[in-house]
């Protein structure tokens, strides 16, 4: 049974495996002073980072509409796909989740929504695993027993330059009370079943790459890795080369989507791991 595979663009897999595996990637909505344009559109990641802190007015970002997964899920079944498996970002820290099963509605059967609980690689490493297994055959039910699997094993941790960005979000209740107490420092949060924690603060970019890099290590032997950054790659390229992991997979090195880091800042560094089985 040919199973189409759809998700959005805040899952962060790279073109290049998006066309290897022909992933259908719904764009969400980036609006920069006062112009919408789709994630990935109009403005590039390195420009986007670069021009934030100057911002006069804070970015924004929407979901993008049910229509856009009708229309994906119409195109996918016309090209011959006989069910098709949509995963999308944290339906508690994004409306994206919610457009697609409301557009799989009336599509009975043929269409899953499944919520990854995560952004970024979080979510793209269950897309690619669910891509993989796709390209071996296997059914939509081995498909959802393997993506559970994995979920439970993925860890997404995050070094922001700041604070201030996930408070104007206004998407993370307590960022606006910790405020004060990270001035000068460097916050660090983890994306866990859905939810923005903190875990405290590093005093310099320096220490805060220590911290990662001992969370990495202790995390044991990964499956998958991607080092994770808003226009710092540099130091993303660093953090890697220090760990040197053994991994079957290619380790990923990627400026996060334009529609998660409005939220984050730039300077930004952190990673996606999935813990081996």
């Amino acid at each position: 049974m040919k199973i189409g595979l759809v998700t959005d663009s805040t899952s962060d897999v790279p073109a290049s495996l998006v066309e290897k595996y022909q992933i259908e990637v719904v764009p969400a909505i980036l609006v920069v002073e006062g112009q919408s344009c789709a994630d990935g559109e109009g403005i590039s990641r390195r420009e986007f980072y670069s021009r934030l802190p100057g911002m006069s007015v804070p970015p924004t970002t929407a979901s993008p509409s049910a229509g856009s997964f009708v229309e994906r899920y119409e195109k996918m079944l016309r090209a011959g796909a006989e069910q098709i498996l949509s995963i999308h970002a944290s339906s508690s820290l994004s409306g994206i989740f919610n457009a697609a099963r409301l557009a799989a509605e009336s599509f009975g059967e043929r269409v899953r929504v499944l919520d990854s609980g995560q952004l970024s690689l979080g979510s793209g490493f269950q897309v690619l695993s669910a891509a993989e297994a796709i390209a071996r055959g296997a059914l939509l039910d081995e498909i959802l027993a393997l993506l559970e699997s994995v979920q439970a094993r993925i860890r997404v941790i995050a070094l922001l330059d700041t604070l201030e960005y996930l408070r104007r979000s206004g998407r993370v209740s307590w960022a606006k009370a910790m405020l004060g107490g990270f001035l000068d420092l460097k916050p660090m949060i983890e994306l866990k079943s859905g939810r923005v924690e903190k875990m405290g603060a590093a005093r310099t970019a320096r220490q805060g790459k220590e911290r990662l890099l001992g969370l990495l290590r202790e995390t044991g032997t990964l499956e998958r890795l991607a080092v994770l950054h808003t226009n710092a790659e540099g130091r993303a390229r660093q953090l890697l080369a220090e760990l040197n992991p053994a991994l079957s997979t290619e380790p990923l090195i990627v400026n996060v989507t334009t529609a998660i880091g409005a939220h984050l800042g730039p300077n930004g560094l952190g990673f996606a791991a999935v813990k081996a089985e």
